[in-house]
């Protein structure tokens, strides 16, 4: 069987910000497997891959922050796994390490992870109770993936497809149900081209249903089960527990109940009780082991319910007298004395066994059902044939036993051979465990150095990657930044090849060198200033008047270059030559000047220029003139109107 424990490390389910995290201990049989810390969601993920047999927690808290998110656990549970509560449910709960301490288990309880490794023990060894929420029936449900929506061309083909699938998967569930033999109720409803959905009612458990959850294309199964109207807790192990009764006989009858550890469990007084009811009220709160009475001669009516239990009996030495009684239940509310004389009766028989049941918790060996092997004590066993009568499910490990015939040449006179035998094992398993233990030191002290020289070769190259991986970003934006400077030296480079070629130009008897301008827009002026630069002497040669603006004019008017060229009269305007001549800058037109261009840069026939540039100054002059003219007629015109206006106010 394989069971997992887990105990929460930090945080809570109902916390927003801080998600839990659990200590999971995986037990497979009698070992155990891992020990690891897992989320919720990596639980759940763990769960569903390996479905164990039990999932075992101290409480189901843990795991959902109320009833809502408990069936919502619990469903996505697998079929195969079932969540135990070992601290037990409903009104009887016990701590983790009162359970524990039934099987002789002990566990640091400020570790999560020894929580979870005793947790999933004491299941395995029957404690605690089984979570159940959903009834013993599956609803499983076919219906469609995706809907059919408005549709278009294709939409009657493609809901026959979908409607189609759905009956398709419904006739695969129902031959399988058939195979299996399970008895269910099925109602489809039908739809264009097969059915929207269909539903199975199957009358078996889930662990029964040979179908699971599926989300395909077209078609979706879940599978469901009707819940509880309340949550059931249900005993992994329907034996009762042992108990120590006290009984008052007369005319009112009480019965106290204690537990073999000596905790009140139950405690009744009535007037009208017989014995028949009282062997029933007894039989609902467990088995009697031992049967007290206050008297130290035993009444006929306790006799009678001792002999229907066939229990072990108890009588004092003498009567109990009162004032004892008062001492002995003064920390118990009993709602009169025979409940008081009856509770006194049960608690004397508890102390006069108490030395013995704390002799046995230390000489039984862990994982073993106390309980069992002090019942068997007080019947009269050997602790030896207490424990060799156990069955597998009341004890884990037990260590065989031999009993020899012979008398040992070290034991007492009058000692019994069962004894002397058993003080020889325990001082054998005595210097085994110091041995082992010695062993188990040493290791853990050679795996302390290893793991110390692992820590600092992990610091080592932690820091080392560091370190590489600054250095390796410091080389890749030193190479991003050769790259850069690599890139702008070749541009500076071809800059001056041109700006030499356009020097060696200068020097021409009968040649005025040109730069020429791909377009007159700001960006092309731009990279033309970056490329070539720009000076008070420089004729530039523009290869395209498309998109000019008046913007892109000033721009080129900054720069303070000499004048500008373009192809052929034709593309000078009247609105870029009125442009231009506002900006001062000379526009004229190549026809005439004989004009080779090599790429970026040029030259043209000096004394055509001139002649050029000439006549536009001319043409500057007049335009100039024609301007300052018309501003004054403009302020003279304005003046008029101005006195005009002035007298006819004036009248």
């Amino acid at each position: 069987m394989r069971v997992y424990g887990i105990d929460i490390v930090r945080g809570s389910v109902r916390s927003q910000s801080k998600r839990p995290s659990f200590a999971l201990c995986r037990i497979d049989g009698e070992t155990i497997v891992s020990e690891t810390e897992v989320s919720l969601f990596r639980l759940q993920r763990i769960l569903e891959s390996e479905e164990p047999d039990l999932l075992a927690v101290d409480s189901f808290q843990e795991v959902a922050a109320d009833t809502k998110e408990l069936y919502s656990f619990l469903q996505a549970l697998p079929p195969k796994t079932s969540l135990v509560q070992v601290t037990g449910g409903g009104d009887h709960r016990e701590s983790l390490a009162q359970v524990a301490g039934r099987y002789n288990l002990t566990f640091n309880r400020f570790d999560p992870f020894a929580e979870a490794r005793t947790s999933a023990q004491v299941a395995l060894l029957g404690a605690g109770s089984r979570v159940v929420a959903f009834a013993d029936t599956c609803l499983v449900t076919v219906s469609r993936r995706r809907s059919p929506g408005k549709g278009g061309w294709s939409q009657n083909r493609y809901t026959r497809k979908i409607h189609g699938s759905v009956r398709t998967r419904a006739r695969e569930i129902e031959m399988s149900l058939v195979d299996s033999g399970l008895k269910y109720d099925k109602k489809d409803f039908l739809a264009f081209g097969g059915h929207s959905r269909v539903l199975f009612l199957i009358h078996a458990p889930r662990l029964r249903v040979p179908i699971r959850n599926y989300r395909g294309s077209d078609v979706q199964v879940s599978v469901t089960q009707p819940r509880l109207e309340r949550i059931q807790f249900i005993p992994q192990t329907k034996k009762p527990q042992y108990l120590i009764v006290g009984v008052d006989p007369g005319t009112t009858m009480a019965i106290a109940l204690l537990n073999l550890d000596g905790e009140l469990v139950h405690l009744s007084s009535s007037r009208v009780t017989s014995v028949s009811e009282a062997i029933s009220e007894i039989t609902a709160y467990g088995r009697p082991l031992i049967v007290a009475s206050d008297k130290k001669e035993m009444p006929g009516t306790v006799e009678k319910i001792r002999r229907s239990f066939n229990a072990v009996p108890f009588l004092p030495k003498s009567d109990i007298p009162i004032s004892e009684k008062y001492e002995l239940a003064g920390g118990v509310h009993s709602a009169n004395d025979h409940e008081r004389d009856a509770y006194a009766a049960a608690l004397v028989a508890y102390r006069n066994i108490k030395n013995k049941f704390a002799s046995l918790s230390k000489r039984i060996p862990s994982g073993v059902a106390l309980d069992e092997v002090r019942a068997r004590v007080i019947r009269g066993r050997s602790l030896e044939q207490a424990l060799s009568d156990l069955s597998p499910s009341e004890v884990s490990e037990v260590v065989p036993v031999q009993v020899e015939t012979e008398q040992y040449p070290g034991s007492r006179p009058g000692r019994p051979r069962e004894q002397d035998e058993m003080i020889r094992r325990l001082r054998s398993l005595v210097s085994e465990l110091y041995a082992e233990s010695q062993q188990k030191d040493s290791e853990i002290t050679r795996l302390r150095r290893l793991l110390k020289t692992e820590r600092s070769k992990k610091k080592e190259t932690i820091r080392r990657d560091a370190e590489v991986a600054r250095l390796l970003g410091i080389i890749n934006n030193q190479k991003r930044y050769l790259r850069k400077e690599e890139k702008r030296n070749k541009g500076l480079r071809r800059q001056l090849e041109r700006m030499k070629t356009y020097a060696d130009m200068k020097f021409g008897e009968d040649q005025v060198p040109l730069k020429v301008l791909d377009s007159l827009s700001r960006d092309a002026i731009r990279r033309f200033t970056t490329e070539m630069g720009a000076a008070s002497d420089d004729w530039i040669y523009l290869r395209k008047i498309d998109g000019w603006g008046k913007n892109a004019i000033r721009e080129l008017a900054d720069t303070q270059i000499a004048g500008v060229i373009v192809p052929d009269a034709t593309v000078m305007t009247p609105d870029l030559l009125n442009a231009f001549r506002e900006t001062g800058i000379p526009l004229i037109s190549g026809t005439s000047l004989d004009l080779r261009l090599q790429g970026s840069i040029g030259f043209c026939l000096r004394s055509a220029l001139e002649e050029q540039y000439a006549r536009w100054q001319e043409e500057q002059e007049q335009y100039e003139r024609e301007k300052k003219a018309a501003s004054i007629e403009d302020l003279f015109r304005r003046y008029r109107s101005e006195r005009e206006q002035e007298v006819r106010k004036s009248g």
